[in-house]
């Protein structure tokens, strides 16, 4: 089967699309997909740079690309959910399991429902963690327009029905919320190249920070007293926290260095104590895939309440515009939503 993969650490520029073999049902509960699309996250693209080496044993070549969409091509004796040509979408952890897949929107392209599962189902398990019910409180989600970003508006809208939505975005992209996003989704918007959000949102008036650019420790004068509540997927775990993950599941895992599991306890406990000083709360926020979570976001899809942005698609054979459009993900500068990969002759 064809690639986009590494033989070693590397940065986008040493991307390569090669054959590999193709993989084989090894488990009751598997699920094989011939793959028509796939999007790049920024994980994808730092993890492929080496960002967990210390933590982590990859093996190589080191495939890029997890969240995918496609048609199912095989499964396994104890598969109940799927049937051989079932169009599916899934954000995969290292092995294809039934319990992380699940039938794409019937509305989308495979190319679309390649661009939801890490960053909606990301956006959606971080709401979920405010401890009460958003409806009518103050949501702020900085890089409204990225990947993970333009979805947690949306639900932070649509779906837990917040009172005020705010973002951020750069000047060129400030007409565009409305509409990539939808009229009334997003309340407030404010340029960040030429205002301070510290200085345009009312001190102590943010309920719930969805920090997706690492960000949280700068806004904590924002967060409302004794019951706001930070979540972030741009800082990094503390060590427990990644000792415990699925990403750890391998055989090859064997645990990360006690070392930088305490440096890594040491961080996370100052930005939670930093964050308790202003009566705060604060946490970082592991995704876990989730087929029911798929299902979940499907519905919103289909009933109109969330929205795919596919900023940029290449072709799959292309490999310097394969290259190009992973580096915009892994600088994190210059992107507008998803970067989807077609996989050609699909």
């Amino acid at each position: 089967m064809l690639s986009l993969n590494i033989p070693s650490y590397s940065k986008p520029s040493g991307y390569q699309v090669s054959e590999l073999p193709k993989p084989e049902i090894s488990d009751p509960k598997d699920v094989v997909i011939k793959v028509h699309a796939a999007s790049i996250n920024p994980i994808d693209a730092k993890k492929a740079d080496g960002m967990l080496k210390l933590a982590l044993k990859d093996t190589f070549p080191y495939k890029i690309g997890y969240d995918c969409a496609g048609i199912v091509t095989e499964i396994g004796s104890d598969v109940n959910k799927f049937q051989v040509g079932d169009k599916v979408y899934t954000r995969l952890p290292e092995i294809s399991r039934e319990k992380y897949i699940a039938l794409k929107p019937p509305s989308l392209s495979f190319e679309d429902a390649a661009s939801i599962p890490l960053a909606a189902m990301t956006a959606l398990q971080a709401l979920r963690k405010y401890n009460g019910d958003l409806a009518g409180k103050t949501v702020f989600v900085p890089a409204g327009l990225s990947g993970t970003g333009l979805f947690a508006c949306q639900l932070a809208k649509n779906v837990f029905h917040a009172g005020k939505v705010i973002t951020t975005v750069s000047t060129s992209k400030v007409e565009k919320v409305k509409e990539l996003l939808g009229e009334g989704t997003v309340d407030e918007i404010i340029d960040y190249t030429k205002s301070d959000p510290r200085k345009v949102i009312e001190s102590r008036s943010v309920d719930f920070l969805f920090d997706t650019v690492g960000s949280a420790m700068e806004y904590l004068c924002l967060m409302k007293p004794q019951s706001g509540c930070i979540v972030s997927v741009a800082t990094m775990p503390s060590g427990n926290q990644l000792q415990e993950s699925s990403i750890l599941d391998l055989p090859q895992n064997r645990g990360i260095p006690i070392a930088l599991r305490i440096g890594l306890n040491a961080f996370d406990c100052v930005r939670k104590i930093r964050a308790w000083r202003y009566g705060a709360e604060y946490s970082y926020m592991f995704l876990e895939s989730s087929g029911q979570d798929l299902d979940e976001l499907r519905s919103h899809v289909e009933e109109h309440r969330l929205r795919t942005v596919v900023g940029n698609t290449v072709e799959l054979s292309d490999i310097e515009a394969v290259r190009s459009a992973c580096q915009i993900v892994y600088s994190g500068k210059g992107g507008l939503g998803k970067v989807v990969v077609k996989v050609a002759n699909s």
